[in-house]
C-alpha cells in the first residue's frame, strides 16, 4: 500500500451543455443517435468480467417507436444469478483490501470517460431507450452521473479522514470496513444516473455488487457497464444481470450472504423486499442494510402572494418534464381560488405551446412514456377522471399508442382533496389541481400533509415570507426535499441530497456522504500504549 494522506479535491458540478442549434454538442449527439438507430446491440450479462449470452433474450425498443428494435438483452436464469452472487463473493476480499484511493480512481476515470468520449453515447442511449429529450438526457445520463461519481469519491475521502480522539496513553482509530457479504442493486428506468449510482456507490466503499437494472432500461445499462469496464473495474466487483425483478430478486433476497439492498423503484416492490428480508432475518450472516428511494405524490402549494408566472412555470416544468416520469414530479397543486383564473390562463398557454413527438426531433418538449404497462396505467387514471362526477379534465387527456406511447400533458381539476389522482402516484404527465380559499391557507397545509402516504418532494410558491415559514414548518415531515419558489424536481448532487421518508423510502440521501455511510461497517480500534499490569485500582487500597 502506498503511504501518504491522499485527498480527493471537492469537485465542481458538471456544466450542462445547451444543445442549441449550430452547437457542436448538438451535431455530435445527432450523429450518435443516427449511429445507434442503425445498429442492433447485443446486451449480454456481465459476470466476473465474462460477457455471458444465455440465448434466452428479450428485445429493447424505443418508447417513441415501439417497432424499432435497439437490440436484445440476455435473461439470467437461476444458474446465472447464482454465478453472479458467487462472483461477487469471490471478488470481495481482494476488492475490500484494495486501498480506497485505488477504488475511487476507477470511478473518477469513469466520470472522465463519460464527460468525454462517452457523453453523447450515453445521452443517445438514454434518448432512444428511455424516451428522454436531449436536455433531459444531458442533465441525467451525463451531468448527474458524472457528479455522482466525482462527488462520491470526494465524500468517501471525507469519511475515511474522520477519526476519533485519543487520550493519554492510547491511540484510537476507526476502520471503515465494507459490509460482510454482497450488495444487491436494483435500478429504475427513469434515471440513467441512478442506474449508474446505485451499484457504484457501494462498490466505491469496498463492496461487491449484483446489479439488476429495469428491463426497460437495459440499453443504457449496457453502456454504463462498458464505461465501468474501460475505467478498470476489476471482474466480479459489479455483476450485471438482466431479468424480471421477481425471478432475480426472490432468489437473491434469500441468500445468507446478502449484506445490503440499494433500491430505487416502486413503494410496493420495496415493501415486498423488506417483507421477504424480514421473514428470513435469522438466515443472514449479518443484518442486511436496506436503502430505498420509492414513490412520491409531490405537491406544489401556491400562496396568494405568489408570482403567477413563477407558479405556472413550476407546474408546467415540474409536472411535464420527462412526461412526469420522475418520483419528484409535481402531481398535485393547491391554488388560491382568487388566483386560479389568471394562473390557469398562463399555465394553459404554456401547455398549448408544448410540442409532442420523438426525442430525435429537438423541438419536442413532450416525448413518449416508457412502455405499454406505463401507458395503460396512466391512461387508466385519465379515464377515471373523465368518468368521475367530481373531477374534470381541463387540458390534454388524449393519447395514442399506434407507433409510440404518447400521452398529452393532462390537467385534472377537482374540488375534492381526496380525489384519487390527488392521492395516488401516477408516474405520468398528469397534474391534478384543486382550488382553496386564500383565507384557509393554514388549513390547506394540513390537508397537503395528510392526503398522501408519500413524503418525497414538495414546494411552496409565495413572496410572503410568513407564508413560506408557515409552509416550511407545517410541511416539515411531508417532503425530504422541499423547494421555495421552484418546481419540486431537479435535485443536484452535492447541493440538494435527495430522498424522502414515509412511503417514499429510507431517506438516505443519494448524492451525499450519508448514503455512502450505509455501505460501511465501522470498527473501532483502541491501542493501549501503557497497559496495566495489575488488576487493582487505587480505590481498593486501605486508608493509612
Amino acid at each position: 500500500m502506498l503511504t501518504g494522506r491522499f485527498e480527493v479535491a471537492k469537485p465542481e458540478n458538471e456544466p450542462i451543455l445547451s444543445y442549441a442549434p449550430g452547437s457542436e454538442e448538438r451535431r455530435v449527439l445527432t450523429a450518435e443517435v443516427e449511429r445507434q438507430m442503425g445498429e442492433r446491440l447485443q446486451m449480454p450479462l456481465v459476470i466476473a468480467g465474462e460477457h455471458v449470452q444465455t440465448g434466452n433474450t428479450e428485445t429493447a425498443t424505443c418508447p417513441h417507436d415501439h417497432g424499432h428494435e435497439l437490440g436484445e438483452y440476455h435473461i439470467a436464469g437461476k444458474a446465472e444469478v447464482d454465478r453472479a452472487v458467487q462472483a461477487a463473493l469471490e471478488a470481495r476480499a481482494e476488492w475490500a483490501a484494495t486501498p480506497w484511493y485505488d477504488r475511487a480512481a476507477v470511478f473518477l476515470k469513469a466520470a472522465d470517460l463519460l464527460a468525454g468520449k462517452y457523453r453523447q453515447v450515453l445521452n443517445a442511449a438514454t434518448m432512444l431507450g428511455q424516451g428522454k429529450n436531449a436536455f433531459q438526457a444531458e442533465i441525467d445520463s451525463a451531468c448527474e452521473l458524472i457528479d455522482f461519481l466525482r462527488f462520491n469519491a470526494y465524500f468517501a475521502s471525507e469519511i475515511y479522514r474522520e477519526q476519533p480522539e485519543s487520550g493519554p496513553g492510547e491511540w484510537n482509530r476507526m476502520d471503515y470496513r465494507p459490509l460482510e457479504g454482497f450488495v444487491f442493486a436494483t435500478t429504475p428506468f427513469n434515471f440513467t444516473a441512478i442506474a449508474g449510482n446505485l451499484p457504484s456507490s457501494p462498490a466505491m466503499m469496498g463492496n461487491t455488487v449484483v446489479w439488476k437494472p429495469a428491463s426497460s432500461a437495459t440499453y443504457s445499462a449496457a453502456y454504463i457497464m462498458r464505461i465501468f469496464e474501460e475505467a478498470g473495474l476489476p471482474p466480479g466487483v459489479i455483476n450485471l444481470v438482466y431479468g424480471s425483478g421477481r425471478a432475480i430478486g426472490d432468489r437473491i433476497l434469500r441468500h445468507p450472504d446478502l449484506a445490503g439492498v440499494h433500491f430505487t423503484g416502486s413503494t410496493g416492490v420495496f415493501q415486498g423486499m423488506f417483507r421477504t428480508i424480514g421473514e428470513h432475518i435469522a438466515d443472514y450472516r449479518t443484518y442486511p442494510r436496506l436503502v430505498g428511494e420509492t414513490g412520491g405524490k409531490d405537491f406544489v402549494v401556491v400562496h396568494e402572494s405568489a408570482d403567477v408566472s413563477v407558479a405556472a412555470t413550476a407546474l408546467s416544468r415540474g409536472a411535464f418534464e420527462y412526461q412526469g416520469q420522475k418520483c419528484s414530479a409535481a402531481s398535485r397543486a393547491y391554488i388560491p381560488r382568487s388566483m386560479w383564473p389568471e394562473l390557469w390562463e398562463t399555465l394553459r398557454g404554456q401547455i398549448a405551446s408544448m410540442k409532442m413527438g420523438p426525442p430525435t426531433d429537438f423541438g419536442n418538449f413532450i416525448n413518449a412514456v416508457i412502455d405499454r404497462a406505463a401507458f395503460d396505467e396512466i391512461t387508466g387514471y385519465i379515464e377515471h377522471a373523465r368518468n368521475a362526477s367530481d373531477a374534470e379534465i381541463i387540458a390534454g387527456g388524449q393519447y395514442d399508442d399506434a407507433k409510440g406511447y404518447f400521452i398529452e400533458p393532462t390537467v385534472i381539476y377537482t374540488e375534492n382533496p381526496q380525489f384519487r389522482t390527488m392521492q395516488e402516484e401516477i408516474f405520468g404527465p398528469v397534474l391534478t389541481v384543486m382550488p382553496y380559499d386564500a383565507s384557509e391557507f393554514e388549513q390547506i397545509l394540513h390537508v397537503v400533509d395528510n392526503t398522501s402516504p408519500y413524503a418525497l418532494t414538495g414546494s411552496i410558491i409565495a413572496r410572503d415570507r410568513g407564508a413560506i415559514e408557515k409552509a416550511m414548518a407545517t410541511l416539515r415531515n411531508a417532503a425530504g426535499n422541499f423547494y421555495v419558489n421552484d418546481k419540486p424536481t431537479g435535485a443536484v448532487v452535492g447541493r440538494q441530497p435527495f430522498g424522502g421518508a414515509r412511503a417514499s423510502g429510507t431517506n438516505d440521501k443519494a448524492g451525499s456522504k450519508w448514503n455512502l455511510m450505509r455501505w460501511i461497517s465501522p470498527r473501532t480500534i483502541k491501542e493501549n500504549m501503557v497497559p496495566p499490569t495489575d488488576y487493582r485500582y487505587p480505590f481498593l487500597r486501605a486508608e493509612e
